[in-house]
């Protein structure tokens, strides 16, 4: 049964966005999301973006939702899967070269975390030695080459392979989708026989860190106060329902109208509400 998002969110104090497929494609925010975004922060809603993008930093992420300059989703409350890569990079690598797949944007996460990035195809075994390898995005590299330089590095070299977005896909527009990150590196595992360490949703950990964002700036907050909103049932909609929130899916990204009753059956995930899209 469909309901209505307007009328849910009353239920609500905080509300986690995914963003691509909730919010926006890789074409940009949708039409009417920025006011919808402004009407729930009017209604003194708490409202995160929680998203598997590790594309850029959260600082950039947040430049989407700004209406004539002013941010409409702080940089605090964008919870990105690369604030966990770098957290993992900051204690457990602690130095030397990090070899990346991505844009020179996505580098952020790993300078953040005091370490030195090297795209992959820039990586030579003279004048490098890379301590681990992250799959940050899926542009900023040619796939034949690099990817296939992957594949043979995590061959030859034992060293750790993170994975800063665990999506298999993307909506590039209303009716078509991208390979993402988690998809490529899914084939590289196959490739090459390892089980890389992936970070992002519908692993607990990245809603645990939103949530206690969210409590640092309401004590009195719960889990039955807080909303996650998603297109896809394998990760925003099973994640949400393992760490205890409430959870809506909307049709306005990867799962489809016509294919979210099916994929609900098939599946066994099932959330709380389905939503057409946060504008209706």
């Amino acid at each position: 049964m469909m309901t209505s998002f307007d009328e849910l969110v009353d239920s609500y104090s905080c509300i986690f966005f995914d963003a691509y497929g909730v919010l926006k494609s890789s074409a940009g925010v949708y039409p009417g999301v920025l006011d919808v975004l402004e009407d729930l922060r009017k209604r003194d809603k708490q409202i995160y973006v929680v998203t598997n993008d590790a594309s850029k930093s959260p600082h950039r992420l947040a430049k989407a939702y700004e209406r004539d300059g002013e941010p409409l989703v702080p940089v605090k409350r964008i919870v990105s899967s690369g604030l966990l890569v770098e957290d993992y990079l900051r204690n457990k690598v602690r130095s030397g070269w990090v070899a990346y797949l991505g844009k020179e944007a996505a580098a952020y996460y790993i300078a953040a975390a005091g370490l030195h990035p090297i795209p992959i195809t820039e990586v030579t075994p003279e004048d490098h030695s890379p301590r681990c390898i992250v799959m940050l995005d899926d542009e900023g590299f040619d796939w034949f080459r690099d990817v296939n330089k992957v594949v043979n590095l995590v061959r030859r070299h034992n060293i750790p392979v993170v994975v800063a977005n665990t999506d298999i896909t993307y909506p590039a527009n209303q009716d078509d989708l991208n390979v993402a990150a988690g998809g490529l590196a899914r084939l590289v595992e196959v490739a090459t026989g390892r089980q890389f360490i992936h970070f992002g949703k519908p692993d607990p950990m990245i809603f645990s860190k939103a949530f206690h964002l969210a409590l640092d700036e309401n004590p009195r907050l719960t889990k039955r106060d807080v909303l996650m909103v998603g297109d896809t049932l394998t990760t925003d909609i099973v994640g949400g329902n393992k760490y205890g929130v409430d959870t809506a899916l909307v049709l306005s990204g990867t799962t489809l109208e016509n294919q979210a009753q099916a994929l609900i059956q098939a599946t066994g995930i099932v959330p709380t509400y389905i939503c057409g899209s946060i504008l209706t």
